[in-house]
C-alpha cells in the first residue's frame, strides 16, 4: 500500500488536538515555503467542516486548505483535500471525495468503505507529489486516539504513505501543555514517535523568558526538540478549519453611527467566513446571535447558510427566532438570507426524497413567494457577474466573485432560479441570494453598505481606501510568515526536508 511515484518532500503539521492551530502553522509553512523559491502545496487527507469553497473546476474543498494553497500561492484543487466530511446531523456526516459528494453515510457506514476512501486519498497525493516539490500535510485532532488509530487515514498512516516528517503542535493557552506534548508522544508507537522531528509550543501569552525551564523540561523528557514557542495574535486574522465564530451578542457599538448588523447563529452554520470579511469593516457593529431574546433591533439580519436547512428551520421555529423574525419584518427590519438561510424565507422547504431530513416538508418563514424542493443533485459553481439591483430604495452596484453550494431549486415568484431568478433577489426589506462570497468584492460592499446605512438614517462616512477580501488576507498571510519565521527557528524545518536553500534567504525576498 506505499506510495512508489511519491517525488516530493513533505512535513506534516500535527496536533495534541483538535483548535491548538494545526492548519494556520501549516498554512505559515507553505508561505515561507513559497517565499523560499519552492513549488509547495497543502494537503489534508480528511477535513470535517461545513466551510467549505467550491474549486475552479467545480469541486468542493474545505476553506482550510484552500487559505495553505493561497500561502502557498497555488490554486487550489480538491486533490489538496481529497475527504470532507460535512456534518448534517450528530450521527452521519455528507462524505465528499475528491469535490463531490458520493452521499450521507454514519461512521460505521463510513469506516465501511475505507479501502475505498483510502485509494481516493493515495490517488491525490500522488498526482500532487508528482506535481509539486513539497508538499505541507495537516493531521486532524490528534494523532493519539487509541480507539480510532485503526481507521485513521489522516495522520500517521498518512505521515507514513508520505514518508513525513512531523511536527507537533500543541496549545499553551488551553492549559495542560506539557501533558499534552508529552502525553501524546508517549501514545505514539515507537517507529511513530521517530517520525516527529519536532514540537511547537502555540500561543503563548506573556513574558517567554519565564517558560524556558518549561521548554527544557519537555526537551529533555521527550527528547525533542522545540522549534520555537509562538506568541499569541490579536491582529492577524487567518481562517481556520471549522473555527466558529465567536458568539458577541453584545459586541459594542462605537458610535451612533455604526451599523448593526446580527447573524443568526445556527446549529449547524456554514461558510461564516461569508461574514467576516463585515468584522474588518469601520462602522460595522457585527455579532452572532444565539437566542432570539438577544436579537434587539439591529439595522440587518443575516440569516446564513446552513448544512442542514431544513433541521435549522426547525430550530428557528422552536426557539421562537422565527416569530421574532417576523415582528422584526412586520416593523420594517431588513434581512439578507444566504444559501439555506435563503431558502428559510420563502412558503415551504419540500424533501420528498429525504435528502434533507424524515419529514416530506416543512413550511419555511412565508417571507418569499418562494418553495424549495430538496434532491440528490448537488449545485457547485464559481460565479463572475456584475450586480445591478435596487434594494431599500438604494441602488447596489458592483462586480461580485463568488461560488454557490447547495442542495436543492427554488422556484420564487413563478421563476425557476435555473432559469432568469436574479442572483441577489430583493423585495421591499428582503433579499436573498445563493452566493457565497457577496462581501469578499469592495466595489460591492461598500455599495451594500452604503445603501444600508442610508436606509437606516446614519452617517456612513466613504470608504476611499476600501480593499477586497483578498488584499486583507493577503496582507494576514505576509504578517503570519513573519510572524513564524521571528519565532521558529526555520533551519530545523529546513533540515528536517533536507532542503537545499537556507532560511536566511526568507529575510532577504
Amino acid at each position: 500500500m506505499g506510495m512508489n511515484k511519491v517525488k516530493a518532500k513533505a512535513v506534516m503539521v500535527l496536533g495534541t488536538g483538535s483548535g491548538v492551530g494545526k492548519s494556520v502553522i501549516a498554512a505559515g509553512f507553505c508561505r515561507i515555503l513559497s517565499d523560499w523559491g519552492y513549488r509547495v502545496a497543502p494537503f489534508k487527507a480528511q477535513n470535517m467542516s461545513n466551510n467549505s469553497y467550491v474549486t475552479e473546476e467545480g469541486g468542493e474543498m474545505g476553506r482550510a486548505q484552500v487559505v495553505q494553497a493561497e500561502c502557498a500561492r497555488v490554486r487550489p484543487h480538491v486533490d489538496m483535500n481529497p475527504v470532507l466530511l460535512k456534518p448534517a446531523a450528530d450521527n452521519h456526516s455528507q462524505v465528499v471525495v475528491q469535490g463531490h459528494a458520493i452521499g450521507h453515510l454514519s461512521a460505521v457506514n463510513y469506516y465501511a468503505q475505507r479501502e475505498v476512501i483510502a485509494r481516493a486519498v493515495r490517488e491525490s497525493y500522488e498526482r500532487l507529489a508528482s506535481e509539486y516539490e513539497v508538499i505541507v500535510l495537516e493531521g486532524a485532532g490528534s494523532p493519539a486516539e487509541v480507539n480510532l488509530k485503526k481507521n485513521d487515514l489522516v495522520n500517521m498512516q498518512m505521515a507514513e504513505w508520505a514518508d513525513a516528517s512531523c511536527v507537533l503542535v500543541g496549545d499553551i493557552d488551553k492549559g495542560g501543555i506539557f501533558a499534552s506534548l508529552l502525553g501524546t508522544l508517549d501514545l505514539l508507537t515507537l517507529e511513530e514517535r521517530g517520525r516527529i522531528r519536532g514540537l511547537i509550543v502555540n500561543k503563548f501569552r506573556g513574558d517567554l523568558t519565564l517558560f524556558k525551564d518549561g521548554v527544557d523540561f519537555i526537551e529533555k523528557k521527550s527528547g525533542k526538540k522545540i522549534w520555537g514557542v509562538l506568541p499569541y495574535t490579536h491582529h492577524i486574522k487567518l481562517d481556520e478549519e471549522d473555527a466558529l465564530p465567536e458568539k458577541n451578542a453584545h459586541a459594542p457599538s462605537v458610535s451612533a453611527n455604526d451599523l448593526d448588523i446580527a447573524v443568526i447563529l445556527l446549529p449547524r452554520m456554514s461558510n461564516f467566513t461569508d461574514f467576516e470579511v463585515l468584522r474588518a469593516e469601520p462602522g460595522i457593529r457585527l455579532r452572532y446571535v444565539e437566542s432570539a431574546a438577544k436579537l434587539g433591533v439591529p439595522d440587518l439580519v443575516i440569516l446564513p447558510g446552513t448544512k442542514a436547512t431544513m433541521a435549522d428551520c426547525r430550530y428557528l421555529i422552536e426557539s421562537g427566532f422565527r416569530e421574532k423574525l417576523r415582528a422584526y419584518v412586520d416593523r420594517g427590519g431588513s434581512v439578507l438570507g444566504i444559501c439555506g438561510g435563503y431558502q428559510m424565507m420563502g412558503e415551504k422547504l419540500l424533501d420528498p426524497e429525504h435528502v434533507e431530513s424524515g419529514a416530506p416538508e416543512m413550511e419555511g418563514f412565508g417571507f418569499l413567494n418562494m418553495t424549495t424542493r430538496f434532491g440528490e443533485q448537488k449545485v457547485l459553481r464559481r460565479v463572475s457577474t456584475y450586480l445591478d439591483v435596487q434594494w431599500l430604495g438604494q441602488a447596489i452596484r458592483g462586480k461580485v466573485e463568488a461560488y454557490e453550494i447547495h442542495m436543492g431549486s427554488s422556484i420564487l415568484d413563478g421563476v425557476d432560479e435555473a432559469g432568469v431568478m436574479s442572483p441577489l433577489y430583493c423585495h421591499e426589506n428582503l433579499a436573498g441570494t445563493y452566493y457565497h462570497g457577496l462581501f469578499e468584492s469592495a466595489e460591492f460592499r461598500e455599495s451594500f453598505l452604503n445603501a444600508l446605512a442610508a436606509h437606516a438614517g446614519k452617517q456612513r462616512s466613504v470608504d476611499r481606501n476600501a480593499v477586497s477580501a483578498w488584499t486583507r488576507k493577503e496582507e494576514h498571510y505576509r504578517l503570519w510568515a513573519d510572524h513564524l519565521a521571528r519565532n521558529l527557528d526555520l533551519e530545523l524545518l529546513r533540515s528536517c526536508l533536507d532542503l537545499s536553500l537556507s532560511p536566511d534567504s526568507f529575510s532577504k525576498r
